[in-house]
């Protein structure tokens, strides 16, 4: 680079593979806890990462704000969170009947206040909502953005470093800034 000159980049690039990030982003602290990097993010995936979660804190209450992807709804979490919530009741037939019908249906029983595990869904298009959503971002920046590496195990381990780095360093809970604006008439 030259004084005055916009940054170049080499043209070449080379893809060396790609992660899958599932994270919490408590909401108190500011920390990402126990977060999954791999190489899918099927419903399994998810499913798998939320057990871990609840793992944490077996007997514990959790209320994990989530975005409408189909993972998020899916028979593997809805049975999940029965089996932790010592939930008995018949949940139906995926695609046929009871909670497990279809996403609307699942989304409801994972949304129900008297579960001590529960999800609230953010609105479509309304990512902001989700303060992971804003810790990717902060990720994004500081880490991924001019970030090289030679293998998927590397990308893994600089994304965990990151992580232990961010929470000792720089996690502390979002304040919102947003005031709020009447929008004008037309």
């Amino acid at each position: 680079m030259k004084a005055g000159q916009c940054e170049r980049q080499d043209p070449n690039y080379v893809r060396n593979g790609t992660q899958c990030l599932i994270a919490n982003f408590e909401v108190a602290t500011g920390k990402i806890i126990s977060s999954t990097v791999g190489d899918t993010r099927t419903e399994e995936d998810f499913a798998a990462h939320i057990e871990r979660t609840i793992d944490t804190d077996p007997d514990g209450e959790f209320v994990f704000v989530v975005d409408n992807l189909n993972t998020h709804c899916s028979e593997s979490l809805v049975n999940l969170i029965a089996s932790r919530c010592n939930i008995t009741d018949n949940l139906g037939i995926k695609g046929q009947s009871g909670v497990l019908k279809n996403m609307k249906t699942r989304a409801n029983f994972l949304k129900e206040k008297t579960h001590r595990i529960r999800f609230v869904f953010t609105p479509k298009h309304a990512s902001w909502l989700n303060q992971v959503e804003c810790w990717f971002s902060i990720l994004v920046k500081r880490l991924l953005k001019r970030l090289s590496t030679s293998s998927v195990s590397e990308l893994k381990q600089k994304i965990f470093d990151f992580i232990i780095f961010f929470n000792a360093t720089m996690a502390k809970p979002f304040k919102w800034t947003y005031s709020g604006k009447v929008l004008s008439k037309i």
